[in-house]
């Protein structure tokens, strides 16, 4: 994932149109190409290395059958 970097003090005023043709870009991606894209950016967010993501805390959760 070395190829996406984010500049988090770069920032550009578009108008509704740049914007439009921003999305395009995106939209026209593999949708495996998103979801890497989307997986970085939750690794930034989050603060957590994108090899080492964070486990879910299932001690959180319990199962139990409705039929008892």
């Amino acid at each position: 994932m070395s190829k996406y970097k984010l500049d988090r003090n770069a920032f550009k005023a578009q108008s509704f149109e740049e914007a439009s043709r921003h999305a395009a870009y995106y939209k026209n991606l593999t949708w495996q190409d998103r979801l890497q894209i989307s997986a970085y950016l939750n690794s930034v967010a989050f603060k957590y290395l994108i090899t080492q993501p964070p486990r879910m805390d299932k001690s959180k959760f319990n199962a139990s059958s409705r039929l008892k």
